[in-house]
């Protein structure tokens, strides 16, 4: 058997997507491949693969033993990425983009989820040969759509009217998530609900935290914060949904996305050119607030394009199923095994 090593803290913070990916590809390996992976987490033992999923320095310090064997990095953000998300005073945001740079270049090997990234890596002096594209998956058992009856009961459930056109959204409270926009277009369209279902898993430090804090504790009468709810609550919401909305300035590969995908919820997301070569063709673009405003009214008095929309969330989450992942990620493992 081939041991595997997770080192992983990123489902200590509740309500970010690194934490959703994590345990998904746990999950994947114990459930399909348990005769051939011996797995283990955060253990110091000896190991054919270390796999890293976050950055943490204890982490950085056991790169050097030579018990980790093959070290693989899972690439969920760049330093360029992080702006917009937490307020670093300087020089202590130089010095931890540094740091960043610097862990990943102690791998041997990079995983990205977003083929975007790869020129960006490789303009920080890593080698491409040594990165590899594999995409953020769900489990079809946790989010899969749900017929017209079950949509009814869950709207009771949470006390929405059946006639209402709800707009959901998912993910950390900061400003990088556009989540201002979408405070806005509640403002603008008072006849709809707008659910926004994460909050600050980084506390004050998030950027926008003052203002966002203040929307929160008093949002408009068609806005909800639910706060960091459940997986199981996230798939509820995406269900009883018409529209998943992620007006999100930058992202990487965003699990929200997948999961209103595996849900059948039709999407409209804010037109970012890193999203046009894994998921273009599945959303609805719209380039700023104004255009999802129009597009908005237009798919809530439009029944056959949101159909359509749902139909193309449907084939999204067949291309990035799990069974197809399952496959790819052994491969992936066993050849690391070959080149170490």
């Amino acid at each position: 058997m081939i041991k595997i090593t997770m080192f992983s803290q990123a489902d200590s913070v509740k309500g970010q997507g690194v934490g959703s990916a994590y345990n998904e590809l746990v999950t994947l390996l114990r459930e399909r491949f348990s005769s051939t992976f011996d797995l283990a987490i955060n253990s110091w033992r000896t190991t054919d693969i270390s796999h890293y999923h976050t950055i943490n320095p204890t982490y950085f310090l056991s790169t050097f033993s030579k018990k980790r064997g093959r070290k693989i990095g899972y690439v969920h953000f760049l330093p360029e990425t992080l702006e917009g998300s937490l307020k670093i005073p300087q020089p202590w945001r130089s010095l931890f983009y540094r740091y960043v740079i610097a862990f990943y270049k102690r791998m041997d090997h990079l995983v990205v989820v977003n083929p975007n990234f790869i020129p960006k890596l490789v303009a920080y002096g890593i080698k491409q040969e040594k990165i590899t594209y594999i995409p953020n998956f769900v489990d079809s058992s946790h989010f899969f759509p749900v017929d017209t009856k079950k949509k009814e009961q869950l709207r009771i459930k949470y006390q929405i009217p059946q006639d209402q056109f709800v707009v959901f959204g998912s993910g950390q409270l900061q400003e990088r998530k556009g989540i201002f926009d979408f405070i806005q277009l509640a403002k603008q369209n008072p006849q709809t609900l707008f659910i926004w279902a994460g909050g600050f898993s980084f506390g004050a430090i998030t950027d926008g935290y003052k203002q966002l804090k203040a929307v929160v504790k008093n949002p408009p009468t068609n806005l909800r914060f639910p706060g960091i709810v459940s997986r199981e609550v996230i798939a509820e919401y995406n269900n009883l949904a018409d529209l998943f909305l992620l007006p999100s300035y930058n992202e990487l590969f965003p699990m929200s996305v997948l999961e209103a995908f595996s849900c059948g919820t039709p999407v409209m997301l804010r037109d970012l050119s890193l999203y046009h070569g894994i998921i273009g063709g599945y959303y609805e673009p719209a380039t700023d607030l104004k255009m999802m405003q129009t597009k908005l009214r237009a798919l809530s008095e439009d029944p056959q394009a949101l159909a359509e929309l749902r139909n193309k969330s449907c084939q999204a989450a067949k291309r990035y199923s799990k069974d197809h992942l399952a496959q790819v990620w052994k491969h992936f493992y066993f050849s690391q095994v070959k080149e170490h």
